[in-house]
């Protein structure tokens, strides 16, 4: 191993860190790694007491070896202070020219970094670590860089700018490090990367630090590194051992129910959401927040100034929910996560890894989630196998098991609070008064149902959400949701409705509360809503006949025999045709009779249509028959 005389600025040389020392210090401390005083002092101050198992490893390698380095680890396990210390133990700060360039594919991981170094570095004489991002006052970090920043952190595509510009000498660089470097690649950096690292020396120092081990990140190291040190925490591409991975099992259609359920179930969730789209993201984060949850969305189309202020909510667990897109999350070091949830199945199994990571940091424990439907389920088999993790198939909650789950969280709140008793002593008489004629148990019982009564309400005819292939001897598939009924209207987008507008002004004119519209798939000329049993009569009444547009709305029920609703059928607009639409309750189709049944028998009334068909996630016409295919 090749060593280092003498520390840059005077510090004192390394102590033995070989691996024979390492396995002789079982319970290693950071004072054993080699670190210079004024770095432990500054670990001191942050508290850290033991490294993780990246930083052992990485940490004498780096102060002490001349060569490269390759380091793989999860993310969540400190990789950021791995390279950060050996930074600050390395870099001469009597000097103002950049010595290192640190590389990452974000602003809010360019952020933290910047904020983990100047922790770092507090009593290194005179350090001036510079964050170089998008999307902020160019002209400030130009300011900051020509004040002298022996340490610069950032972003690929503002870097490129600034070295455009002539605002950025990296000829004096000795430390180029790649943070998060296969998602650098992933978001299309690749010629960013290759002309910034181009303008650094040759015989520099590269340490590249990833959680993945891709193939676009084995050519980065061949093409810039030489003869690298590799070191693994884990095997590749493994997910972090602390990690439990849960999967549902829930129709497309059900899937926002499920969020909430499992958010619910979880009284004291802090977790992120992770979707596809920005649109998606804004769309689930903002019918969160409608209906009462602390949430708030992160995607690429807010502002800088949006976006800080976002994140510095959730840190401060103003929020306890974050929805976000796998770009805008990337870089997230936000302490105590407690679920990860995916809301669609992530396309690559990098990106499943980078996602649950987000949990169970710093050895703590959390929760991994996938929101799979039926099709999906073969995609586990797949991620258990390249994370080398087993996932568990989970029920969701049903409406009871949330509501005990929430009492039992409010017994433990009531029992477990603060009282000042300072402060509430001049109240006290007039709430003994008031409350004096109640018994003990009486008042426990009031006390409760406060907080209680509100998901009971909600809860109590709550539908079974899990979906699954198991079928009963009639065909039907178990589990199937009894207590809705599927509603045909003959409005839908023409009529400037959307799922969320269309849900509105059913509960508005209906006069019931929104949850009880458990469903809308609105389409151009028509929508297939579901709401439950027993609102059918009002949702029939409140809405039947009424004029959207300058169009008479009609409202048509694929019945429900055990609530005693009518089956009724959709109209025929053919010549001749005999529909008719409902009426009340238990003036149903009137049309022929006397039709042929099963097996050629008559029988009265008999349905026209296919409801099983017609109410499937096939392509309807707006009168209800199933479109022909085109030959």
């Amino acid at each position: 191993m090749i060593t280092r005389d003498r520390m840059p600025g005077g510090m004192d040389a390394p102590v033995d860190c070989s691996s024979k020392a390492r396995r002789q210090n079982y319970f290693m401390s950071f004072d054993t790694l080699g670190l210079p005083k004024q770095v432990l002092k500054a670990i001191v101050d942050l508290g850290f007491e033991t490294p993780t198992p990246i930083q052992e490893q990485a940490i004498p390698s780096l102060l002490t070896d001349t060569r490269d380095m390759i380091a793989l680890a999860q993310t969540g396990t400190g990789k950021t202070a791995a390279f950060g210390l050996p930074l600050a133990s390395l870099v001469d700060f009597n000097r103002r020219d950049t010595q290192a360039l640190i590389l990452c594919p974000t602003r809010e991981l360019c952020m933290q970094i910047t904020r983990d170094l100047q922790n770092f570095t507090k009593y290194c004489g005179s350090p001036n670590v510079v964050a170089i991002y998008g999307g902020a006052s160019i002209e400030g970090q130009i300011k900051e860089v020509k004040r002298g920043a022996q340490i610069i952190v950032g972003t690929p595509g503002r870097m490129v700018d600034m070295i455009e510009r002539g605002v950025i000498d990296l000829s004096t660089v000795d430390f180029a490090v790649l943070d998060e470097a296969d998602e650098m690649l992933n978001m299309g950096f690749k010629e960013d990367l290759d002309q910034i690292l181009s303008e650094t020396p040759d015989e520099k120092n590269t340490w590249l630090f990833s959680a993945t081990m891709p193939p676009e990140v084995s050519r980065i190291g061949r093409t810039y590194m030489s003869d690298p040190l590799e070191v693994t925490v884990g095997q590749k591409n493994q997910g972090n051992e602390n990690i439990e991975h849960v999967y549902y099992v829930v129709h497309q259609k059900d899937k926002y129910l499920a969020l909430k359920r499992i958010a619910d179930f979880f009284p004291d969730i802090f977790a992120i959401v992770f979707c596809r789209t920005k649109a998606e993201t804004q769309q689930i984060a903002d019918q969160l927040i409608k209906d009462g949850y602390n949430a708030d969305a992160l995607h690429g189309d807010l502002s800088q100034a949006q976006r800080d202020l976002v994140m510095k909510r959730y840190r401060s667990r103003a929020l306890q929910i974050l929805v976000a897109t796998d770009v805008a999350a990337r870089g997230i070091d936000v302490n105590d996560v407690t679920h990860v949830i995916n809301y669609n199945i992530p396309e690559e199994t990098e990106n499943y890894t980078h996602r649950s990571g987000r949990t169970a940091r710093a050895g703590k424990t959390g929760m991994s989630i996938i929101m799979v439907n039926m099709r999906e389920q073969n995609r586990i088999r797949e991620f258990e196998k390249k994370i080398g993790k087993s996932f568990t198939r989970a029920q969701i909650p049903t409406g009871m098991e949330v509501c005990e789950q929430q009492l039992i969280f409010l017994l433990k709140k009531l029992h477990n609070v603060a009282v000042d008793e300072k402060s509430i002593e001049p109240y006290l008489p007039v709430a003994f008064e008031e409350l004096n004629e109640l018994s003990k148990e009486e008042l426990i019982k009031r006390i409760v149902s406060i907080e209680f009564n509100r998901f009971f309400e909600y809860y109590k005819q709550a539908p079974d959400l899990n979906s699954g292939t198991e079928r009963g001897s009639g065909g039907e598939r178990k589990g199937t949701r009894s207590d809705v009924v599927k509603l045909y209207m003959n409005v839908g987008q023409l009529e400037g409705f959307n799922f969320g507008t269309l849900k509105d002004f059913i509960a508005e004119r209906a006069g019931i509360r929104n949850a009880d519209v458990t469903y809308t798939d609105v389409k151009n000329t028509f929508s297939l809503v579901e709401v439950r049993t027993e609102v059918v009569d009002a949702v029939m009444k409140g809405l039947h006949g009424a004029n959207i547009k300058g169009r008479t709305i009609r409202v048509e029920s694929r019945g429900n025999k055990e609530a005693g609703i009518s089956r009724t059928r959709l109209r025929s607009d053919k010549p001749g045709g005999s529909g008719k639409s409902f009426r009340s309750k238990g003036e149903g189709y009137q049309g022929k009779k006397d039709r042929k049944g099963p097996g050629g028998k008559k029988s009265e009334g008999a349905p026209k249509y296919d409801w099983n068909a017609i109410f499937s996630d096939k392509p309807m016409r707006a009168d209800g028959k199933k479109k022909k295919k085109k030959k």
